[in-house]
C-alpha cells in the first residue's frame, strides 16, 4: 500500500514541473509503495532506439522521445511498464512503478562507459547497490566488492584487500573511478591494496565486468573491470535551494572500529555543490576462537631501550600489528549552462596512517621474529577530474563525454630486521595524467556506435634511504624503481546491432600504443650494471564479439569471444634490483604485451517472478605472459656483479597460463516477504613457471560463494547469510605459495594447505522514517578462526556491528 503523503508528492511535483517550465518535457518516476524517486531507470521509445536515464531525483527529460506513441520504462528492482504518450500527459508526467518480485535487468555503465540496460549487453556485469552497502556495512571498498559473492578478496593486512576475478588479480584487473582508471605504471603482479583508497560511503554504485574489457579500458583489463561511480551533485527543480545529505556513525567490536561520515548537497537550477567526508579508526583485529592453531601468533615485537623485545599478548587472538586509520574527502562542483550540457569538477583525496603488513610479522628466523619492523607508510591518493558531457544529435555524435584527470599516488615501505640498527625506507610517487574522449552515435533504428580515444602518461619517482636508529643519521639507499615514464595512446570503436527484437550483436576493436622509458642513473652507485637506460615502444590490437539471444519467454543466452592485453610497465622492468645470489636481472627492451583470449557463455532462465537461475562458463588463455628467465646481455649469459659471476636474467614473454571456471547464481522469491539467493564460483588455473614447468595458478582461488535468506516488510530488512570457501591441499597450492608457512595452516605431514571455512552472519536494518535508519549485525556467529585463501591475516572473529544514519 502507498504511504501517506504520496498524493501530496504528486501534486507538488506537478506544480514544480509547471512552475519550472518542465511540463511536457520532464517525467518523474516514483516508487508506488514508498513514493521515493527511482534512479537509473531507462526510458526508451518502441519506434526508435532513443533512450534516456532518470537522475537521482527520478527525473528524465523526454525531449528526444517526443513523437513516440509509447515509452518503455525499465528500472532495477521494478516491474517494466509500457505507457502511451497520452497516458504520460494524463498522469501529469508523474509515473509510478511497482516493485518487482525479481530483479532481472538494470542500468549499467561499465560495458561501454555509457548507461545501458543490461539485458542488451553480452558481457557478464553485476552491480552492488547502495541498499546492499547500507545493510552490510562494509568497512572498506574491498569488502564492498566482496558483497557480490562473485569477487574473492585476499588480504595481507587489515589495511588491504586485493580482488581476484576469474583467476586473475593485481595488474591484470582494472579499477576505475567515475570513468578514470586508477591503475598505475607500478601495479605489480603480486597482491595490491589500492582499492582501499575508495570510500564506500561516497560510492553511488559499484559494478564489476567479468572477463576481458580491453576494447574500452585498455591495458590490464584481462580478468575484469571494477567500476566505482561516486556521488553526483543534484540540481534544484525550481528557484529554491535544494539541500540534502546524510550522516553516518558505526561501531564494530572485532577491531573497535569508530567510523563517521557526512555528505551534503546544495543545488541551484544551474549550479550544485557536493561535499563528502569520512573517517575510520581501526584497532588491531581479533580473530575467531575455533580454527587452526597455526593462525595464532600470540606475540608482537616492541622497541624498548634500543632493543627489540618480544611481547606476549594477554589476548593471543588479537593480530598485532594490524590497526590503522584513514580519512577520505570528496568535493564536487556541477554546472549546467544549458539543458544539453553537463560540466563537473571533482576533487578526491584519501590518506591512511602507517599500517603493519601482518603476514611479514609472522615470519621467523633462528627461532626469533624475522622483522623488528615491516609496515607500509601512509598510502595517499588524490585526483582532480573535469568531466564535460553534451547531448546533441549531430553528424558525428549524439552524446559526447570528455574526462581530463590528474592523479597522484604515494606509498612507501619501511622494514628492519629483528634487532638490526638500520631501517630501510623505500618511497614511491606516481603522477598520472589522462584524457578520455568518448562518443555515442545512433545510426538508424538498429545500430549504436560507441567510439573514442584515450591518452595516459604516468611519471614514476622513487627514492630509498637507510636510517641508523642509534644516531638518527640517514644516507641515500637504492630505490625500488628507476625514474621512469609510461605512456599509452589508443583509439577504439564498439558497435551494437539489434538484428531483431530477440537477437543483438556487439563487436569492438582497439589499437593501443604504449611507450616506456626508464633511467637507472641514480641507482648506479648501488647496482653497477652496464646500462643506464631502457626503453620500450610497442603496440597491441584487441577485439571482441558478443551476442544476446532471447529465444523465448524467460530465456536469455549471452556469448562472448574477446581478447585483452597487458602492456609491460615500470614494475616489470624497474625492479631489476631484486636479485638472488649468483643471478642478476637486467632490462629487456624487446618486451611485448601479454595477450588473453577468452570465451564465455551465460544462460539465464526465469520461472515467472519466482525463480531466476544464472550460469556462466568461461575459459581464458594467457599467452606471452611475462616471467623471469635466463637471458643474454651483449651476447653474454653471465656478468661480474658485485664481485660474483652471475647468471643474467630478464623478464621475457615466455610463458602461458589458462583459467577456466563456472559462476552460478540462483534467486528464489518465497512467500511472506522472504527471498533466497545463492552465488557459487569455481575456478581452476594453470600457469607456466620460470623454469618451464607448470603449477596451479596463484590467483585462482578455491571454490567460494555466499547464500542469503532475506526478509523484508515495510521498513524492516533481516538477512541471515553464510559465506564459504573450499580447501586447497598442499599439491593444489601454487608452487610460489607452498613455502609460505606464515600464511597457511600445516597438515599432518607439516605441509602448507588452505583449510575450508564458513561463517554464519545476521544483519538487520530498520527505517524508522524518511530521516532515520538503524542497522545492526552479528558477523561470524560461531566465532570461526578462518583465513581467506592466500591471505596473511585472519578474518574477524565474532563481530557486533552497530550503525545509524540520518538523512536530511
Amino acid at each position: 500500500m502507498r504511504k501517506k503523503g504520496i498524493d501530496i508528492v504528486r501534486i507538488l511535483t506537478f506544480i514544480l514541473m509547471v512552475k519550472g517550465g518542465l511540463f511536457a518535457q520532464t517525467i518523474t518516476l516514483l516508487d508506488r509503495e514508498t513514493g521515493r524517486p527511482i534512479v537509473d531507470a531507462s526510458l526508451s521509445s518502441q519506434s526508435s532506439n532513443k533512450a534516456v536515464i532518470s537522475d537521482l531525483n527520478g527525473h528524465a527529460n523526454l525531449t528526444s522521445l517526443q513523437g513516440s506513441e509509447s515509452i518503455v520504462i525499465q528500472a532495477a528492482g521494478y516491474q517494466a511498464r509500457t505507457v502511451d504518450w497520452t497516458v504520460v500527459r494524463d498522469e501529469n508526467f508523474l509515473i509510478y512503478l511497482s516493485p518487482a518480485e525479481m530483479d532481472l535487468e538494470e542500468v549499467v555503465l561499465t560495458a561501454t562507459r555509457w548507461r545501458q540496460v543490461s539485458e542488451g549487453i553480452s558481457s557478464k556485469i553485476i552491480s552492488i547497490s547502495p541498499q546492499q552497502v547500507s545493510l552490510q556495512n562494509p568497512q572498506t571498498a574491498a569488502d564492498l566488492l566482496g558483497l557480490s559473492g562473485k569477487v574473492f578478496i585476499q588480504k595481507s593486512q587489515q589495511g588491504g584487500g586485493s580482488p581476484m576475478i576469474r583467476g586473475f588479480a593485481a595488474n591484470r584487473l582494472v579499477y576505475t573511478v567515475d570513468g578514470v582508471r586508477m591503475n598505475t605504471a607500478i601495479f605489480r603482479s603480486g597482491n595490491i591494496q589500492n582499492v582501499i583508497n575508495l570510500d564506500p560511503f561516497s560510492t553511488e554504485k559499484a559494478e564489476v565486468l567479468f572477463g576481458p574489457g580491453s576494447v574500452i579500458y585498455g591495458s590490464d583489463a584481462i580478468g575484469g573491470v571494477m567500476s566505482f561511480r561516486t556521488l553526483t551533485p543534484q540540481l534544484s527543480d525550481d528557484d529554491d535551494l535544494f539541500v540534502t545529505g546524510k550522516a553516518n556513525a558505526r561501531f564494530s567490536s572485532a577491531n573497535n572500529e569508530l567510523t563517521g561520515h557526512f555528505d551534503v548537497n546544495l543545488g541551484g537550477k544551474k549550479w550544485a555543490f557536493l561535499t563528502s567526508f569520512s573517517a575510520w579508526d581501526y584497532d588491531h583485529l581479533r580473530q575467531g576462537q575455533h580454527g587452526p592453531a597455526d593462525y595464532v601468533k600470540p606475540f608482537y615485537v616492541q622497541r624498548q631501550d634500543s632493543q627489540d623485545v618480544v611481547i606476549w599478548q594477554e589476548d593471543p587472538l588479537r593480530q598485532i600489528p594490524s590497526g590503522y586509520s584513514q580519512v577520505n574527502f570528496l568535493q564536487k562542483l556541477r554546472y549546467t549552462p544549458r539543458e544539453n550540457w553537463n560540466i563537473q569538477y571533482g576533487f578526491h583525496f584519501s590518506r591512511t596512517s602507517p599500517y603493519g603488513r601482518y603476514d611479514r610479522h609472522n615470519r621467523s628466523r633462528n627461532s626469533a621474529p624475522r622483522y623488528g619492523e615491516w609496515s607500509y607508510g601512509p598510502q595517499q591518493w588524490m585526483m582532480n577530474l573535469l568531466t564535460i558531457e553534451q547531448t546533441q544529435a549531430g553528424f558525428l555524435y549524439d552524446e559526447l563525454a570528455l574526462r581530463i584527470a590528474h592523479q597522484t599516488f604515494r606509498e612507501s615501505r619501511i622494514s628492519r630486521n629483528f634487532n638490526a640498527i638500520e631501517r630501510e625506507i623505500r618511497e614511491e610517487e606516481v603522477t598520472a595524467f589522462s584524457a578520455n574522449l568518448d562518443f555515442k552515435k545512433t545510426l538508424g533504428s538498429r545500430h549504436t556506435l560507441f567510439y573514442g580515444a584515450e591518452a595516459i602518461q604516468d611519471q614514476v619517482s622513487s627514492s630509498g634511504q637507510q636510517e641508523n636508529l642509534l644516531n638518527g643519521n640517514s644516507v641515500e639507499g637504492p630505490s625500488r624503481y628507476p625514474e621512469a615514464s609510461w605512456r599509452s595512446l589508443a583509439i577504439y570503436a564498439h558497435e551494437e546491432f539489434r538484428v531483431n527484437g530477440r537477437f543483438s550483436l556487439q563487436a569492438g576493436a582497439r589499437y593501443n600504443h604504449f611507450l616506456l622509458s626508464a633511467d637507472f642513473t641514480e641507482n648506479e652507485p648501488f647496482y653497477p650494471l652496464p646500462f643506464k637506460q631502457a626503453t620500450l615502444s610497442n603496440g597491441a590490437v584487441t577485439g571482441s564479439l558478443g551476442g544476446v539471444l532471447r529465444p523465448g519467454p524467460g530465456w536469455t543466452l549471452k556469448a562472448n569471444l574477446g581478447t585483452a592485453f597487458r602492456s609491460p610497465n615500470v614494475d616489470d622492468i624497474g625492479k631489476i634490483f631484486d636479485s638472488e645470489p649468483g643471478a642478476v636481472v637486467v632490462p629487456n627492451s624487446e618486451l611485448k604485451a601479454e595477450y588473453a583470449y577468452n570465451a564465455d557463455l551465460s544462460i539465464v532462465k526465469t520461472f515467472g517472478d519466482v525463480i531466476k537461475i544464472d550460469v556462466t562458463g568461461y575459459y581464458t588463455w594467457l599467452d606471452n605472459a611475462l616471467v623471469r628467465r635466463n637471458f643474454q646481455l651483449d651476447g653474454k649469459d653471465s656478468i661480474l656483479y658485485e664481485g660474483v659471476l652471475s647468471q643474467v636474467q630478464a623478464m621475457q614473454n615466455a610463458a602461458v597460463a589458462y583459467v577456466y571456471g563456472v559462476q552460478a547464481g540462483i534467486e528464489v522469491n518465497l512467500p511472506g516477504g522472504l527471498s533466497l539467493t545463492s552465488d557459487f564460483n569455481y575456478q581452476k588455473g594453470i600457469e607456466e613457471l620460470d623454469d618451464g614447468s607448470v603449477s596451479p595458478s596463484r590467483h585462482a582461488a578455491p571454490m567460494f560463494g555466499v547464500t542469503r535468506l532475506t526478509y523484508q516488510e515495510a521498513g524492516l530488512t533481516l538477512q541471515l547469510y553464510a559465506q564459504f570457501q573450499g580447501s586447497f591441499s598442499h599439491d593444489q597450492l601454487s608452487v610460489s605459495e607452498q613455502g609460505k608457512t606464515e600464511i597457511y595452516a600445516l597438515d599432518s605431514n607439516g605441509n602448507t594447505y588452505a583449510p575450508a571455512w564458513y561463517t554464519l552472519n545476521l544483519k538487520a536494518q530498520y527505517e524508522l522514517n524518511e530521516t532515520f535508519s538503524f542497522s545492526a549485525g552479528m558477523e561470524n556467529l560461531t566465532d570461526q578462526r578462518y583465513r581467506p585463501y592466500s591471505s596473511g591475516i585472519s578474518g574477524a572473529g565474532r563481530n557486533f556491528v552497530l550503525s545509524g544514519t540520518a538523512r536530511f
